[in-house]
């Protein structure tokens, strides 16, 4: 497992608002360039057709599809899901650092290899950079 944590400029509604789109998540979780979200949308048990960034595998190539699963979702605070092919399960969690702040903690699961070998262990810090960045931008509007 390995994780990382981040101060947002931006106040945990407003960021809650950004993660809870479906279609935003190719904005900020760095392991994907597009979703296609089922008809239940940010519920737990919804699937999304994902496209991948980077290879899923030693024999897979980048841009393939995959499909991942919302097991958790606490309104404001609370996301998580699952990706099915790669063996990966990821949360993120917000929690309010004052009236135009929050605390983001990303945590990845995923076997040894995909941690070490093909650099999953990155994912929390870069996805976290990705959201800061687009809460940066949007506190800059």
């Amino acid at each position: 497992m390995t994780s990382a944590s981040r101060e947002l400029l931006a106040p945990r509604t407003d960021v809650w608002a950004l993660v809870a789109e479906p279609y935003n998540l190719p904005d900020w979780w760095r392991a994907y360039t597009g979703v296609v979200p089922d008809r239940r949308g940010l519920a737990p048990g919804a699937r999304w057709k994902v496209v991948r960034r980077r290879k899923p595998g030693l024999l897979a190539k980048a841009g393939s599809e995959g499909l991942i699963v919302v097991t958790r979702v606490v309104e404001g605070t609370e996301l998580g899901f699952q990706d099915v092919g790669e063996g990966t399960e990821a949360t993120l969690e917000l929690a309010s650092q004052g009236p135009d702040l929050t605390l983001a903690t990303i945590s990845v699961s995923a076997p040894w290899w995909r941690l070490y070998v093909e650099g999953v262990r990155n994912l929390p810090r870069d996805s976290l950079g990705n959201l800061y960045d687009l809460c940066q931008t949007a506190a800059a509007l």
